[in-house]
């Protein structure tokens, strides 16, 4: 049996398969109780008003819930997409895109793994605060599917 993925696992894994997130400079940072964190510098992902791109502030969040089904779900072989999602900017993003993926009630963790325990496939509904300066700049909601590989 191979070991659970860690955050550095995560990261490579991003970086390899999903090859945008090398010139973003996403890099991986938390997996705990409070989520699940991705940061990439605004200096790689800026706009015209040298502020967050907002196309680049919508894949920071999207990745940090793909990165906290695929390190939750402890599967290195689990393919995740997302089905749907929205996002609202409320703030500039002006250093660093901050995305932290909220984990869902503990309630609705267990069942969507006991369903994708027992189905190889489930979906579920992940939420993402972009923050920066303690505040939030940005919420991302989407439905995310997993499936076993």
């Amino acid at each position: 049996m191979t070991p659970a993925p860690s955050l550095f696992d995560a990261e490579k894994y991003f970086h390899e398969q999903i090859p945008i997130t090398r010139a973003m400079g996403l890099r991986v940072m938390a997996h705990d109780e409070n989520g699940f964190v991705v940061e990439a510098p605004v200096a790689l992902n800026s706009n015209h008003l040298q502020t967050g791109f907002g196309g680049s502030i919508n894949a920071v969040a999207t990745l940090a819930a793909y990165g906290f089904l695929w390190l939750g779900l402890q599967e290195r072989n689990v393919h995740v997409v997302v089905a749907e999602s929205s996002i609202r900017f409320l703030r500039p993003v002006r250093e660093v895109i901050r995305a932290i993926c909220l984990p869902p009630a503990p309630e609705e963790w267990a069942a969507f793994h006991a369903k994708f325990t027992d189905q190889g496939k489930a979906r579920i509904t992940l939420r993402v605060n972009v923050v920066e300066a303690g505040q939030v700049a940005a919420e991302f909601q989407g439905l995310f599917v997993a499936r076993s590989g």
